[in-house]
């Protein structure tokens, strides 16, 4: 991972004492709750997808 896919709080709890994790590149310890995560990419959404929420409206 490139180094603008550093996170800026913990996705569990929120904490933003965030180091580093020793298991590998792009993984990273939360601190505050000791919980360790990964920032993963998972590709593109389709171009057009309706969301829900939006009531089909695209303008």
């Amino acid at each position: 991972m490139s180094e603008r896919a550093a996170p800026f709080h913990c996705p569990y709890c929120g904490d933003e004492d965030l180091l580093p994790g020793e298991a590998g590149h792009g993984t990273w310890e939360c601190g505050a709750c000791n919980r360790a995560f990964q920032l993963k990419f998972l590709g593109l959404l389709a171009r057009g997808l309706e969301r829900a929420d939006t009531g089909g409206d695209r303008t």
